[in-house]
């Protein structure tokens, strides 16, 4: 009987635990944003990159190029495998705005398939390189079922920020906003550890974007 009465209040104490801390851990997300990472995949920053992320407990959405997606499969099949979200930005990474509708259409429509051939599923968000769209490009992003997402903070680590600056770009971030950065910087790199603990501190944690609304949400 003892061992019996044991083992009912080890489950005893086991239950209470689970229920006292699952809510604890559900109040310690806040709020959500949404890390980005363009102009992947590659072989030199990708593995990297999904390394630091998976360390420090945070997924993202890695906007690939679709050049590089049908270059690198096996890195877009790493993305999908790390717990991150793949997205469209463009197969050359052009100057979109300059460019005629079947351009657009080419560049948009390719990218969703070297994506989808690389095992990286069918994008439903796209960036326009640099941030630059127009009616003709929001129009053919819509045909493919994408919903166009730009930014409300930018990292400026394309423009050589610091690990300091890029950590305190992402301070800024509040529920449901969303962050450019790139794959390839090495200050990019070694701020990931900073920005978990900066996000932890504040309450927010890494989120999906919403495809319906373009903001950070809960990971479905």
């Amino acid at each position: 009987m003892r061992v019996w009465s044991t083992l009912l209040a080890t489950a005893a104490i086991a239950v209470a635990s689970a229920v006292a801390v699952t809510p604890a851990h559900a109040a310690a997300c806040n709020g959500y944003v949404g890390l980005t990472f363009d102009d992947g995949p590659s072989n030199a920053h990708t593995p990297a990159i999904l390394n630091a992320l998976r360390q420090n407990g945070l997924r993202a959405t890695m906007f690939n190029e679709g050049q590089y997606a049908a270059a690198y499969p096996a890195q877009v099949r790493a993305q999908v495998s790390a717990g991150m979200w793949v997205g469209n930005h463009s197969y050359t990474h052009p100057h979109l705005g300059q460019l005629g509708q079947a351009q657009v259409d080419s560049e948009i429509s390719r990218t969703q398939q070297a994506i989808s051939a690389a095992g990286g599923g069918t994008p439903r968000l796209f960036r326009p390189p640099y941030g630059e769209t127009n009616a003709t490009v929001q129009s053919v992003a819509s045909k493919y079922g994408l919903r166009q997402i730009i930014w409300d903070v930018d990292s400026g680590d394309w423009n050589n920020a610091s690990v300091s600056a890029i950590v305190a770009a992402n301070a800024r971030l509040t529920n449901g906003q969303v962050i450019l950065m790139h794959e390839w910087p090495a200050n990019t790199l070694s701020a990931i550890p900073q920005i978990a603990q900066t996000l932890a501190s504040r309450g927010l944690c890494a989120g999906m974007i919403s495809p319906q609304t373009g903001r950070a949400v809960a990971p479905a």
